[in-house]
């Protein structure tokens, strides 16, 4: 199981100033959506050429033109970039086709639309991660019970987990059997980082 780090809505230095902290713990370095909209993928470049040995995962929730949005964000270093899953099934076939040639990984972010119909479709078109995703906006106590991610546990797919994760609400995702555990604000917000970073990796491990 690895940890994931979301960087996000964040300036360009305090992104650089809790890797410097955490990056002993994580395994994946999220560059989040907020952050690639106000600095660019260059940020993307930035880090990778700092963070050689870690996974970089661009966060750009591709919706269309995939080979040609997949194509720019890997020629930046990413090691990673996700597309929605309500995306037209060409535009997610087309980013798959494209992370396949350059031995790179495409996660399909199941926020808002991940039921068996969508499972099976990806499955058919061979996407092997996805991500089951509680949106920022819909976090709160009852987010797990409202929004079930049901079969994804036993599914095949390479999982990840995200949306609020914290030392706290851990275990609530735990049942998903994932692959990837991602974790922003619950690390990127504490005092202590470096510490949180460490106690959640204690916790999942």
């Amino acid at each position: 199981m690895e940890l994931q780090i979301a960087l996000d809505r964040m300036s360009y230095e305090e992104c650089f100033e809790t890797l410097e902290e955490v990056s002993d713990h994580v395994d994946i370095i999220e560059v989040g959506t907020g952050v690639i909209k106000e600095y660019g993928l260059g940020i993307v470049r930035d880090i990778k050429d700092k963070y050689k040995d870690k996974k970089v995962l661009a966060d750009i929730k591709i919706c269309d033109a995939g080979r040609s949005e997949s194509e720019v964000a890997f020629s930046y270093g990413a090691d990673i970039v996700t597309v929605m899953s309500f995306a037209d099934r060409k535009t997610i076939m087309d980013c798959l086709e494209v992370a396949s040639g350059e031995d790179r990984e495409v996660v399909v972010d199941l926020l808002n639309h991940s039921g068996p119909e969508v499972l099976e479709m990806l499955k058919s078109i061979g996407a092997a991660s996805v991500s089951a995703h509680i949106g920022k906006d819909q976090q709160g106590e009852a987010a797990m019970s409202e929004q079930r991610f049901a079969g994804l546990e036993s599914s095949g797919f390479k999982l990840y987990v995200a949306g609020g994760i914290n030392e706290d609400n851990l275990t609530d995702y735990m049942s998903l059997d994932p692959a990837v555990v991602i974790v922003g604000s619950g690390i990127t917000k504490a005092a202590d980082k470096k510490g949180k970073a460490a106690r959640i990796r204690s916790l999942m491990e």
